[in-house]
């Protein structure tokens, strides 16, 4: 990188926690071990993703939406990979907009690679964003840590995930390496991998491992899904009933409501907040390239 002076903000949607690079005209080489440098958190900014802020023209992924997002998220894993969508990185990716006067109150279209999501910033401060219809493949999948196994339900968020139900969330182990999954060819690119349990009607609980990023605090897409595994487990099909369902999930960094509609729209809320910006110095970055 040759940029003299790179700005960075932090901000977290349920403790997810994210480095904000703002690019508009897409300068920036972000090579994996700079994206990984920068989410270190102990030798770098720290994050559990970066969220790079670009204009949809600028970036040849995102030219086709240009039309109809403005703004792109390019998101980057903690370790530098690729990654389709973020549920909360799309809050706080609003949620800068914002605050940098790109956007304001109401309504929001941002692109990203699991396509365009819509985004509402509500005059409480919460902020809503419907992302997108759910897919359920019928192939089985089990999810195994230590001694134990659980049957998942698989379900795609524009990126894809593994939700086992357990007794415990205990059960899920320490989380810092990720569980089996298997059979292994269903997700040849890694998978998110979600425990849950039942507080209550329509209310549950999760950890989550998050792939290329370990146990997070709250994961969006993951929130969605198993909110979608939860409901047909119990039953409830909005498809089929004609009426939305809706599930509280609580997270170990918060609480996000999940509402899915009759025609297979996702609606997830929560809260979004920038925490600090500051300046990058370039010295140091330069050294991440090495």
């Amino acid at each position: 990188m040759t940029i003299s002076q790179i700005d960075f903000l932090k901000g977290h949607g349920t403790e997810n926690d994210f480095v904000i690079l703002p690019d508009p005209d897409n300068a920036l080489d972000l090579t994996a071990s700079v994206v990984a440098g920068l989410c270190d958190r102990r030798a770098g900014i720290g994050g559990d993703g970066l969220l790079h802020v670009v204009r949809s023209a600028a970036h040849p992924e995102a030219r086709a939406m240009a039309d109809e997002a403005e703004w792109f998220m390019d998101y980057r894993n903690a370790d530098g990979s690729i990654a389709e969508m973020c549920g909360n990185g799309v809050r706080v990716f609003a949620r800068y907009l914002q605050r940098s006067g790109s956007v304001e109150e109401g309504d929001l279209a941002v692109a990203t690679r699991g396509g365009v999501k819509n985004v509402h910033l509500a005059k409480d401060g919460d902020i809503t964003v419907s992302m997108g219809r759910a897919q359920l493949p019928a192939t089985g999948v089990t999810v195994t840590v230590g001694s134990r196994s659980w049957d998942a339900r698989n379900v795609n968020m524009g990126n894809p995930h593994a939700v086992a139900f357990v007794e415990d969330l205990a059960h899920a182990g320490d989380l810092f390496s990720e569980p089996s999954f298997g059979p292994a060819e269903v997700y040849p690119d890694g998978v998110n991998i979600e425990f849950v349990v039942d507080r209550g009607p329509r209310h549950v609980a999760m950890r989550v491992h998050e792939r290329g990023s370990g146990e997070t605090r709250s994961c969006g897409t993951g929130a969605c899904a198993v909110a979608v595994a939860a409901a047909r487990r119990d039953a409830a099909d909005p498809a089929m009933s004609g009426t939305p369902v809706t599930y509280t999930v609580d997270l170990p960094g918060g609480t996000l409501v999940i509402t899915e509609h009759p025609d297979g729209e996702i609606e997830m809320t929560g809260p979004a907040v920038i925490v600090a910006q500051g300046k990058i110095d370039p010295a140091w970055l330069e050294t991440l390239n090495g």
